[in-house]
């Protein structure tokens, strides 16, 4: 529990700076990392027969060691509290860190930093918090005897017993609070607030892919109001559920995306959305998915309990699955399919699921082979939570392009089918529909080629002037042939 070796006191300015861990020098917590990276390696192992006898929260700490394996040094660090230690040790005063996270992580961070003079932790035996933590550097360094940086209610205990208080990015009670213990406290806050990094966590941006709730409307010719009302709380369903999804997916590849160049400024990964903030918002996304879910109707709640037991194997255990996460994430997409016409009574042809299970295969496809082209032209080694190699790149695009073109071939089989005739008015029509996909399928592979593509095709479309083009065009001749 306490530091090899404790530096005597001196002048004033000689009075030791001790900066707790979790929250204060780094924008995260280690008890919560560690439990989201050994669900993600080892989901089932973790609840393993020795859980129970170490119930504790200590206990749970070392559980924890055996399952996960955090990169201390891609931790997002607060840049403020760094700026502060070095000034402390350019003044020539001594650095402790002080934190209830176990030893082996805080022993990882001061190696990793070097800027410790020693370490304060937690150990099987005793959870360094709160009248546990001050009362070891109390003794240490004498009541008064030392400055101390921290950042949640616990550190009220510890800030007593300091000669200078320091308040990283506190509430605003726990502010008044040390302000009124310590007048000359000093404040370090953040730039960005929670709830705006919680937004950003739950990707709204990714809410247009729910848009394809809204096919079976064109497909099936319903454009009345009540099929119009349903089909858009179903839209309002499948948001708040994939939102909650997003969470837990992100929090499950926290560490692999602070190795990725462009996933690791994501809030959880980034460190400006706090995990327990984060987390408390997952099963309240998904109570009120599933209740207005229960409002439409019990096939489109039964098509949501679907997609949400799917994408959570998917965030658990498919996506380390080759080809098969490829195949569950366009069933996925297609799904979205299955719950708009849930949402409205109507059935999707075979024609529609064909379709949009190739079309989908394919963009799952063009992803990953944009990930992995990513790693190759920055020289990276093959991801750690996918089952691909940089040398799949050729066969992954070839798989992508078949799937396709073969999705186009689906449309022509439809425009010259019977069913077509009874349908429309003008069915022919319906062949200037071919043309407008393999343009895009063929053009959407080639900017894939050229790095020209986010890691979302689906994104990107959203995006892209020719991709809206080729939807509107598309759109049009459907109307067009009613």
């Amino acid at each position: 529990m306490f530091p090899s070796s404790v530096a005597p006191l001196g002048q004033l300015n000689d009075i030791p700076l001790v900066v707790d861990l979790d929250g204060t020098l780094i924008k995260t917590d280690l008890l919560y990392e560690s439990l989201f990276d050994a669900l993600s390696r080892r989901h089932i192992e973790v609840f393993n027969r020795d859980l129970p006898s170490r119930l504790s929260r200590n206990g749970i700490k070392r559980h924890l060691l055996s399952f996960c394996d955090i990169d201390h040094g891609n931790l997002p660090y607060n840049e403020n509290v760094l700026s502060i230690i070095n000034a402390a040790r350019g003044a020539g005063r001594k650095v402790y860190l002080a934190t209830a996270s176990d030893r082996f992580h805080a022993e990882k961070v001061a190696d990793h930093l070097e800027v410790f003079d020693g370490v304060f932790a937690s150990d099987e035996h005793q959870n360094l918090k709160g009248e546990t933590k001050a009362r070891a550097l109390v003794e240490a360094f004498g009541d008064g005897g030392f400055d101390y940086i921290g950042n949640d209610t616990s550190d009220k205990a510890i800030w007593r017993h300091a000669r200078r208080a320091y308040g990283v990015h506190m509430s605003a009670s726990l502010a008044r609070d040390l302000a009124a213990s310590h007048p000359d406290h000093v404040a370090v806050q953040g730039k960005q607030s929670r709830w705006t990094a919680l937004v950003s966590a739950m990707r709204p941006h990714q809410y247009a892919k729910n848009g394809l709730i809204f096919v079976p409307l064109l497909t099936a010719h319903q454009f009345n109001l009540e099929a119009l009302f349903n089909a858009f709380l179903a839209f309002i369903a499948f948001s708040l559920c994939a939102s909650g999804v997003y969470l837990l997916n992100d929090l499950l590849d926290i560490q692999a995306d602070r190795a990725h160049p462009t996933k690791r400024k994501r809030p959880f990964a980034s460190g400006q959305l706090p995990i327990a903030f984060g987390m408390a918002f997952i099963p309240l996304l998904t109570l009120a998915a599933f209740a207005l879910a229960w409002c439409i109707s019990f096939h489109f709640f039964l098509t949501l309990l679907i997609y949400y037991v799917v994408t959570n194997a998917y965030s658990f255990v498919i996506k380390r699955r080759m080809i098969i996460d490829v195949v569950t994430l366009a069933c996925l997409y297609t799904l979205r399919v299955f719950a708009g016409a849930a949402a409205i009574d109507v059935s999707v042809s075979d024609w529609l699921f064909t379709f949009s299970l190739l079309i989908f295969t394919a963009l799952a496809l063009l992803k990953r082979y944009i990930e992995l082209a990513g790693r190759l032209d920055r020289q990276l080694s093959d991801p750690s939570n996918r089952n691909y190699k940089v040398a799949d790149l050729p066969v992954i695009m070839a798989l992508a392009a078949a799937a396709g073109m073969n999705s186009v071939m689906v449309i022509a089989l439809y425009v010259s089918s019977d069913t077509v005739a009874g349908l429309y008015t003008h069915p022919r029509l319906l062949w200037g529909l071919c043309p407008l996909f393999l343009y895009w399928i063929a053009r959407a592979v080639m900017l894939a080629h050229r790095r020209l593509m986010d890691d979302d095709p689906i994104a990107f479309a959203l995006k892209d002037n020719r991709s809206w083009g080729v939807g509107l065009a598309a759109v049009s001749l459907v109307l067009a042939a009613l």
